[in-house]
């Protein structure tokens, strides 16, 4: 799936992510995943202090983690990386 077409899954249905999919979207933002701590992923972007946590349950995202993600990436106004 395009990123693009992840971002509007994430922004529509985030109950409904994978998590691998919700993985693509942060690293399409420039995250990378700096440790995992036991179900805990931890990512961190280059231009912010700030740190996003992603739980796997079940093969999909928490959808308050995916709202979570999609609120600091509006709050530093991050934009999607080119496709490949």
């Amino acid at each position: 799936m395009n990123k693009q077409k992840l971002l509007r899954k994430a922004l529509t249905t985030p109950n409904n992510l994978r998590f691998s999919e919700m993985v693509n979207l942060a690293e399409a933002f420039g995250f990378r995943l700096s440790r995992t701590s036991g179900s805990h992923h931890i990512f961190s972007h280059a231009a912010i202090r700030e740190l996003v946590n992603l739980q796997e349950v079940r093969g999909k995202a928490k959808a308050y983690q995916v709202g979570q993600f999609l609120q600091l990436v509006e709050k530093y106004n991050f934009k999607l990386e080119d496709d490949e």
